[in-house]
């Protein structure tokens, strides 16, 4: 078996996460940690920031010995690009430019693939992002809102969903095109996906707005109450966004984002966590079953992944509700290192044609 030497790159807000790989075998792994001094919002560019971590990486990686010229490919988290269909994408101009051009779409994530192409681009090897957060295979009838100023729009776990559905579809002794899915990623964000033979053709807005609330964000509310009170002149834009994404779910009613002190309040027997934890796990079930309908009941198995995914009970009352509709896969935490470098790997072994950014 031809071996594969494999840095994968995935940018936190705080944090650099490392990886080297040898085909599947993680042989060396390192959390980069930085203070708000070190990366302060209100001082930093993309061009800094990129040469901060990349000085940091490449200290690193000299430190445990390893030659940049040993490695066959550079694999970084995807930014908040244009839309685009799931895969594995060679990192190129293009990608770049896009990735730079907006100062206020600033994100950490954006920098997975501008590490990795400026770290390759003098090794004169591939740099490839994987399934980035705006992957897009939306069916036209599923962007349907109900009313023409307003869209669906696909943001979500793409790389840790499609990840575990081709792992499933693996264990099932099928490949991902010929697999029907319904996967629910549970963390700080909840997306539920119906995969329909190699592409999620319709996944709430995991980002601000849509499905189960979760930990920190609102998930869909009462349209009617929302608005009368986004005019009530009580409360400002921003009051309003942190309401949807930050301050919502979990947090608004229990005053933690904290999944784990949840279930321990629902330990000690806490009523009101144990109905407001319970009510998360009711609407995720309520997305899946509304996924079997999107997938006309033609489902392979429903996949529950992500850190809440290491609860017994939170799963437990999701399967109660939804085991009817089909078996239930538990995959859990999200491993985003190691699904970014199998995406590499898939293209070079030749198993999936790298796609490009344009």
């Amino acid at each position: 078996m031809t071996m594969h030497n494999i840095l994968a790159i995935n940018p936190g807000s705080t944090s650099t996460k490392l990886a080297v790989f040898t085909n599947e075998d993680l042989v060396f792994e390192k959390t980069l940690r930085y203070s708000i001094e070190d990366i302060d919002q209100s001082e930093m560019t993309i061009e800094k920031d990129l040469l901060f971590r990349k000085k940091a990486i490449l200290q690193a990686l000299d430190e445990a010995n390893y030659l940049l010229e040993n490695f066959d490919a550079i694999v970084g988290r995807g930014g908040l690009l244009k839309p685009i269909s799931g895969g594995v994408y060679t990192v190129n101009t293009a990608m770049i430019d896009d990735l730079k051009k907006d100062p206020t779409n600033y994100h950490a994530s954006n920098l997975g693939a501008l590490l990795s192409y400026d770290i390759a681009s003098g090794l004169k090897i591939p740099a490839y992002i994987v399934d980035p957060v705006v992957v897009d295979e939306m069916d036209p009838v599923a962007k349907l809102s109900g009313h023409p100023d307003y869209e669906r729009i696909s943001i979500f776990h793409a790389l840790n969903q499609k990840a575990v559905a081709l792992r499933a579809s693996k264990e099932l002794g099928k490949t991902y095109n010929q697999s029907n899915f319904i996967v629910a990623h549970l963390g700080g964000g909840i997306s539920v996906g119906a995969h329909k033979r190699g592409r999620v053709i319709d996944v709430n807005n995991a980002l601000d707005g849509e499905g189960p609330y979760t930990p920190e964000r609102s998930g869909t509310l009462p349209v009617g109450q929302l608005v009368s009170n986004a005019f009530s002149g009580k409360i400002s834009l921003e009051e309003m966004k942190k309401c949807i994404r930050g301050k919502g779910g979990l947090v608004a009613y229990l005053n933690t984002n904290d999944a784990k002190q949840v279930s321990a309040m629902c330990d000690n027997d806490d009523k009101k966590a144990l109905l407001i934890y319970e009510g998360m796990a009711y609407q995720v079930a309520k997305e899946i079953a509304a996924n079997a309908a999107v997938l006309k009941g033609k489902v392979d198995a429903i996949i529950i992944t992500g850190g809440i995914a290491y609860d017994h009970r939170f799963v437990t009352w999701i399967k109660e509700r939804v085991e009817f509709i089909a078996n239930v896969i538990v995959y859990p935490g999200e491993d985003e290192l190691h699904a970014l470098t199998q995406g590499a790997l898939r293209v070079l072994r030749g198993e999936e044609k790298p796609k490009i950014y344009c």
